[in-house]
């Protein structure tokens, strides 16, 4: 277990605050002080003084000073800029896996070949797709004229991020956004600042110029929604719960502002009965449990057409028990605890309440022993629950897998898009067509076949319906970080046009 007092790598340079404004680490000026607390053990790690208004004011002021500068750096130099901050990244990967863990109670394995490793790549990604901010091309569309379009920034981007993906958020919404030649004021969650603090010094480090990128660690309802309304801010992307997202959309639209949001997801896992059921068990295993269930894409809702659900119960209720919850720092440990004891009781209440119209297969409990003192919860299956039920419609955000079966394929793909949310979804067959009709059908921004789980830079990450719009990763993402603008050449000297006499005289 992470020893209790141990101080993290990065503690010395923190000491100076969990702001980072213009290229350096400074102290909030709310008055107010907010723990760091390792879940795992309950260990306060780091102390700071969060954000006030006053803060965010300053890091807008100088995300603004920047861009003028940034935004008129050729392609060429923002990608340098960002291939140097992929090989700092590189060189820091230990500190950053280290760090994540200790905040979020992530297993280290998950973060040293998942987190860290996804976020270097994305920015490796990024920094090529920098020069490949094209518009469409010249063209004589109304014959007298020559028409193309530019893509330019928007301005200064405030953006927030929750606690689930420290890192990784950072970094969906950081890199998108200066690769397109704006500059950003990000907000992390209160409980997990160390990472997208570490971030915006690494890149400092590789030469990206002061202001370009701004960290503000404070309270959603003081500096979130200062920064969302802030009258200098010329776009906000947010990601977390939906609940949330509406008010940062009532607060962003009230200014005109470009909103992009990611928020809450239920997704299905839908599992026909051709499909290989071990291959099932195990997606459906990793699929619901990873970062301990607390991802917006984690398998929620399994749908087991009847021939196949009792084993499918059976084997996963065997494969969850196996799972090794523990140390996040121990070599062995599959699953840490959840982020806090409040989102630990939080996903208890939901199983404890599911057992008056459900069947708790295995988990649905706390560890005890050694693990006690940490927000710990054991993996845990649900069975024969009714799909209108709490369990199943809304998002548990913990190491809980509700099953239930189906018989035909209209009806798991009617059951797969019976929710408000539509983020992401897997088929799991052995028949193309039957798997593409899937693909084809359930409403999700993505749809895994035969998988669940996997991202990549090169393709885009957003929802459907109440899950949000606009999309991360990926170059669809500059669609939400630039602006488009028609530029049109008259190309026929004539002082005199046709079409003016329509507004005075007659035709010549």
């Amino acid at each position: 277990m992470h020893k209790p007092g141990h101080r993290f790598q990065a503690q010395d340079r923190l000491a100076d605050g969990a702001q980072y404004i213009a290229g350096r680490f400074t102290k909030g000026t709310s008055g107010r002080t907010h723990a760091v607390v390792n879940p795992a053990t309950g260990e306060e790690v780091y102390t700071y003084e969060l954000a006030s208004t006053v803060d965010v004011d300053a890091a807008v002021a100088a995300a603004r000073e920047a861009f003028p500068g940034w935004s008129s750096a050729t392609p060429g130099e923002r990608s340098d800029a960002l291939h140097r901050f992929a090989a700092v990244l590189a060189e820091r990967a230990e500190e950053f896996a280290q760090a994540e863990s200790l905040q979020c109670g992530k297993p280290l394995k998950l973060t040293r070949e998942f987190d860290v490793p996804g976020t270097i790549d994305n920015t490796a990604f990024f920094a090529g797709a920098a020069r490949h901010l094209q518009g469409q091309s010249a063209g004589e569309y109304s014959g007298d004229h020559t028409s193309y379009v530019r893509r330019e920034p928007i301005g200064v981007v405030g953006s927030i991020a929750p606690w689930n993906y420290p890192l990784q958020m950072a970094a969906w919404k950081i890199l998108p956004a200066i690769a397109a030649g704006n500059t950003i004021v990000l907000k992390p969650a209160e409980l997990t600042p160390l990472t997208s603090l570490l971030f915006a010094e690494a890149a400092t480090e590789a030469g990206i110029p002061d202001g370009v990128i701004n960290i503000v660690t404070g309270l959603g309802k003081e500096a979130g929604e200062h920064l969302v309304g802030h009258p200098d801010v010329a776009m906000t992307s947010f990601t977390g719960s939906t609940a949330v997202g509406k008010r940062v959309a009532e607060v962003a639209t009230s200014t005109v502002k470009r909103l992009h949001l990611e928020l809450g997801g239920k997704a299905p896992f839908v599992v026909f009965d051709d499909a290989d059921l071990d291959a099932a068990v195990n997606g459906a295993v990793a699929g619901s449990l990873i970062n301990t269930g607390q991802d917006c894409t984690a398998a929620t809702r399994a749908y087991v057409q009847r021939p196949l659900y009792e084993e499918f119960v059976a084997k996963t209720a065997a494969l969850m028990a196996s799972v090794r919850v523990g140390d996040p720092f121990a070599p062995d440990t599959d699953l840490g605890p959840l982020i806090s004891h409040a989102q630990r009781d939080r996903v208890a209440g939901f199983v404890d309440r599911a057992r008056d119209y459900a069947r708790v297969v295995t988990g649905g409990a706390a560890p005890q022993g050694e693990l006690k003192s940490g927000a710990f919860y054991a993996p845990t299956l649900v069975a024969d629950a009714a799909h209108d039920s709490e369990i199943v419609q809304a998002e548990i955000f913990g190491p809980v897998l509700v099953v239930l079966p189906f018989d035909t394929d209209d009806e798991g793909i009617a059951l797969a898009n019976d929710t408000p949310y539509g983020l992401a979804a897997s088929a799991w067959s052995r028949d193309v067509y039957r798997a593409n009709r899937a693909t084809r059908e359930i409403k999700a921004g993505c749809v895994w076949v035969n998988d669940h789980i996997p991202i990549i830079s090169e393709m885009p990450h957003g929802g459907y319906k109440a899950s949000g719009f606009g999309k991360d990763m990926s170059a669809y993402s500059f669609e939400e970080y630039t602006q488009i603008k028609h530029v049109m050449f008259d190309n026929t000297a004539v002082a005199r046009k046709d079409w003016h006499r329509t507004i005075f005289g007659d035709r010549p």
